[in-house]
C-alpha cells in the first residue's frame, strides 16, 4: 500500500480589489470621524466648557491612554515587544517629548484661533516636514519640491491675512505644535526604523503614554497646577472626561491602524478632506467667522498640497516599477562562489 502524503492546508485567497478597496476606505472613515470627533471635544472642553488648561487636558488623554495601554499588555490580550533601556532613552524619550510638546501647544492653539483657522494651518505640515526631513537628512532637498512648499507657505499667509480673528500667540502655539510633530515624525523615521522595533498602536501607547506624561508633569506644574486648584468656577463631568479621553484612545488606534493598513501618503490624502469637513463643521458648530480671503488663500494651499501627494505618489510608483530591475542588475553582477553554477 502507498502511503499519501498529509494535504497541506489551504493557503488564503488573496483579497480582491473590490474588497481592498472597501477596507481602505472603512479605514479613512474611521480616522476622520475620529479626528473630527477629538478635535471638536477638545475645542468645546478648552473654549466654551470652563476648562480652560490645555496642559491638564492633554495629561489626562495620556494617563488614560498609558493605563489602559499598560492593562492591555499586562493581561496579555496584547503582546509587547523587549526593549531595552537605552533603546528606550535614545528613541523612546525623544519621540515622547516632541509627541507631549505637540499635544499640548497644539491643544493651547484652541483657546486663541477658530478650528477653521487651525486647520488652514495644519496645510503647512508638508512644509515643516519637508524641511526638517531636508535638515536631518531623510529627505532630499528639490527645487520643485521646494516650490511647491513655497506655495503652500503663500496660500497659508493669505488665508492669514483674511483671518478675522487672527491672534499672534495662537498662531504661535500652532505653528509650535506644528514644527514639533515634524520632528517627531523624522525621529520615528531615524530611531525606531533604523532599529528596527515594529510597534503596534497598543505597544506604541504603552511606551511612549507615560514618557508623555511625565514631560508635561513639568509645564503643568509651573503654569496650571496652581490656577486649576484655585479655580472657583472650575466644573469637571466625568462623563464628558472619560468619553473625550475614550476618542483620544480611540484616534491613536485609528492612526496606527490606517498608516499599518494603508500608508501615510493615504492619511495625507485623507487629511486634505478632513481639514475641508472641519472648516465647515467649526461654521456649523462654533459659528466661526470665515472670510472669502480666508478660503481662497487656503485653497491655494489646498491645490499645493494635493499637488505634493500626487507628485509623492507618481515617484512612489516609479520607484516601486524599478525596484525589480535594480534587483535583477544586482543578480547579475554579483560573482558566483565557488561550487554555484549558473
Amino acid at each position: 500500500m502507498t502511503e499519501t502524503a498529509p494535504s497541506r492546508p489551504r493557503e488564503p485567497e488573496p483579497e480582491s480589489l473590490f474588497t481592498r478597496v472597501v477596507k481602505a476606505y472603512t479605514y479613512v472613515a474611521i480616522w476622520i470621524a475620529l479626528s473630527g470627533v477629538v478635535i471638536m471635544f477638545n475645542k468645546y472642553l478648552l473654549a466654551y466648557r470652563g476648562f480652560p488648561y490645555p496642559i491638564s487636558l492633554t495629561m489626562w488623554h495620556m494617563f488614560f491612554c498609558a493605563s489602559l495601554a499598560i492593562l492591555l499588555v499586562r493581561t496579555g490580550v496584547v503582546s509587547s515587544i523587549s526593549m531595552d533601556r537605552e533603546t528606550y532613552i535614545k528613541a523612546i524619550v525623544p519621540i515622547g517629548a516632541c509627541y507631549s510638546i505637540t499635544l499640548w501647544v497644539g491643544n493651547a492653539a484652541y483657546l486663541y484661533l477658530s478650528v477653521s483657522f487651525i486647520q488652514m494651518l495644519k496645510a503647512l505640515m508638508p512644509v515643516a516636514v519637508f524641511t526638517v526631513g531636508c535638515g536631518f537628512g531623510t529627505d532630499k532637498y528639490s527645487w520643485p519640491t521646494m516650490m511647491n512648499m513655497i506655495l503652500v507657505t503663500i496660500g497659508v499667509a493669505v488665508a492669514s491675512y483674511g483671518e478675522l480673528n487672527f491672534n499672534i500667540v495662537g498662531v504661535a502655539f500652532q505653528l509650535a505644535s506644528i514644527f514639533s510633530e515634524s520632528v517627531r515624525l523624522v525621529l520615528v523615521q531615524i530611531l525606531l526604523q533604523s532599529r528596527g522595533l515594529k510597534l503596534n498602536p497598543v505597544t506604541t501607547l504603552y511606551y511612549v503614554a507615560p514618557c508623555c506624561f511625565c514631560f508635561l508633569l513639568i509645564p503643568f506644574t509651573l503654569l496650571e497646577a496652581t490656577k486649576l486648584s484655585s479655580d472657583p468656577n472650575l466644573d469637571i463631568n466625568p462623563f464628558l472626561f472619560i468619553t473625550n479621553a475614550m476618542a483620544a484612545f480611540g484616534l491613536n488606534m485609528a492612526v496606527f491602524l490606517l498608516i499599518g493598513k494603508t500608508s501615510a501618503l493615504t492619511m495625507n490624502i485623507a487629511g486634505v478632506v478632513k481639514d475641508w469637513m472641519l472648516i465647515g463643521l467649526s461654521v456649523w458648530m462654533f459659528k466661526a467667522a470665515v472670510t472669502g480671503l480666508n478660503l481662497f488663500g487656503y485653497f491655494i494651499a489646498f491645490l499645493a498640497v494635493c499637488w505634493y501627494n500626487y507628485r509623492k505618489l507618481q515617484s512612489m510608483k516609479e520607484a516601486a516599477s524599478l525596484a525589480p530591475v535594480k534587483d535583477q542588475q544586482m543578480a547579475e553582477t554579483v560573482p558566483l562562489k565557488g561550487g554555484d553554477k549558473p
